[in-house]
């Protein structure tokens, strides 16, 4: 039944559990790059974001997609089964091509913080481009990313999402089968 929308995990059950497992340990440790398995993505998205999408998403998710990305519109709603907005403002999942606007994405509130939305973007890759610090919860001693793709001012856009806390946006960062996961709590400084 999948013809012309491909798979989604070679092996569902296993693919998932085993990517669920990468990002939850991106997520708790800020920084780490984490390499995902079992699937080949549609046009336009890389594996990693593929498999964050068959991995955190359901029919219950409300994603904005990046016009960019039209081509896996089609796909996402086959194997994920999410409903699509055309408005950042009301979205759950952001995936996008390049770094959003994370000011128009919900921040959540102080009374359900958890309301908030998570971007899912794809960069051209890690190790090279511009170095960030991170520190706070995960990171026993500041962490060094270098991350290519993402623009000059992002440790100025971070700080701001950063100063919203316990509000804000997380971020998830894909770049082939690889991600890293940079959530609201830590804090980024350039170099």
């Amino acid at each position: 039944m999948t013809g012309l929308l491909g798979m989604g995990f070679a092996d569902p059950v296993h693919d998932a559990q085993t990517n669920f497992r990468a990002i939850l340990d991106a997520m708790s440790r800020p920084g780490r790059i984490v390499q995902v398995t079992g699937v080949t993505p549609p046009p336009s998205l890389d594996p990693a974001t593929a498999a964050a999408l068959l991995t955190l998403t359901d029919h219950e998710t409300k994603i904005w997609l990046d016009p960019r990305a039209m081509a896996a519109r089609e796909w996402l709603a086959f194997h994920c089964g999410v409903s699509f907005t055309a408005d950042l403002d009301t979205c759950a999942f952001a995936v996008a091509l390049a770094l959003p606007d994370l000011t128009q994405l919900p921040a959540g509130s102080h009374e359900e913080p958890e309301t908030s939305a998570t971007v899912i973007c794809q960069v051209a890759g890690f190790g090279t481009g511009l170095a960030f610090r991170l520190t706070g919860p995960g990171l026993r001693e500041p962490e060094t990313l270098r991350i290519q793709g993402l623009p000059d001012n992002f440790d100025a856009i971070w700080q701001d999402n950063h100063a919203l806390f316990p509000r804000g946006i997380d971020l998830i960062l894909c770049a082939g089968d690889c991600l890293t996961a940079l959530p609201r709590t830590v804090a980024i400084q350039k170099g």
